[in-house]
């Protein structure tokens, strides 16, 4: 059990009191009721009592709330989500990714990502993969994808998550930041398992972001408690940062776009490559054909 650094302060100056606190007891005159007890166990009675005060989280201001599902309420994101919700109907889906814009580029039919839907179809045509991927989402709003119907009978043998780097943001933060998204995984996660019990998951650790070097320690507290949640059977956690940047989270040449955070094919294929091994392990080598639903874009750029 983790407790605040406050109530851990709170319990050296409690210490700090208790020669004072026994004399108090020692000079206290015993009632006739009290005069089979000796003094010794009044002493530790305070010491118990002070200790578990001390460090008691009842004053405690620095609890994080859990992350709650919202709707992303913009009519594009609407259009994507009954998309998806017809792409679950479908069925037919061994292995299912889910995030935000960097796992969706991955799979996506837009034009500016056809190379990177090429290398989706090169690595898992055969294991019948789908994407459910959405541009933009936070934590919050996958776990509302989730409880509205986007995973509800698809069963899959396989879910790869990856998710939290919209919660970063570019704006430094601490403990409490990496908390909250470290508990959003989890419980998205939770939710996975649910809904598709027999499911293997694979947690993918955040990768770097560069527009804001400052938030890297946020990232790296957040991959560290996010690392707890694999068992190595049913929930597995896949770090892939060290091949794609060094140790600082600065990503190597060629492994992230202009933008300092969309990873490049380059580094596609890197998760790629460290994916393939679970899969054939799990499902075996991929097949001759694939039946998993055709990928779906951005309906902003279908209906232009």
């Amino acid at each position: 059990m983790l407790f605040p650094r406050c109530s851990l302060l709170k319990l050296g100056q409690a210490f700090g009191q208790l020669d004072m606190s026994f004399d108090l007891l020692d000079a206290t005159p015993l009632t006739s009721f009290d005069q089979s007890i000796p003094k010794f166990k009044f002493r530790w009675l305070a010491l118990f009592a002070t200790g578990w005060l001390a460090l008691s989280p009842i004053e405690s201001q620095t609890e994080v709330p859990s992350p709650r599902p919202v709707e992303r309420t913009d009519p594009n994101s609407r259009i994507a989500h009954e998309q998806l919700l017809e792409k679950a109907k479908r069925g037919g889906i061994d292995v299912y990714f889910l995030g935000d814009s960097i796992t969706r580029r991955w799979g996506a039919t837009d034009p500016q990502y056809r190379e990177l839907l090429k290398n989706w179809t090169t690595n898992f045509f055969g294991w019948n993969a789908a994407n459910f991927g959405w541009g933009g989402d936070r934590i919050e709003n996958i776990l509302w994808r989730l409880e509205n119907g986007e995973l509800d009978g698809v069963n899959p043998k396989v879910i790869v998550i990856l998710a939290g780097i919209n919660n970063v943001g570019t704006d430094p933060g601490g403990q409490e930041k990496a908390h909250y998204i470290a508990s959003g995984v989890r419980q998205i996660v939770e939710v996975c398992q649910q809904k598709a019990p027999a499911a293997a998951v694979i947690v993918t650790a955040m990768f770097p972001r560069n527009d804001n070097m400052a938030v890297m320690p946020v990232i790296n507290e957040a991959n560290r408690q996010i690392a707890k949640l694999g068992d190595g059977k049913r929930i597995r956690v896949l770090d892939i940062n060290k091949k794609i940047a060094d140790e600082n989270g600065r990503f190597f040449d060629g492994m992230v776009n202009a933008d300092k955070l969309h990873p490049t094919i380059k580094a596609y294929q890197v998760w790629a490559d460290a994916l393939r091994p679970i899969f054939t392990e799990i499902l075996g080598p991929p097949a001759a054909s694939d039946h998993a639903p055709p990928p779906t874009g951005d309906p902003s750029v279908r209906t232009k």
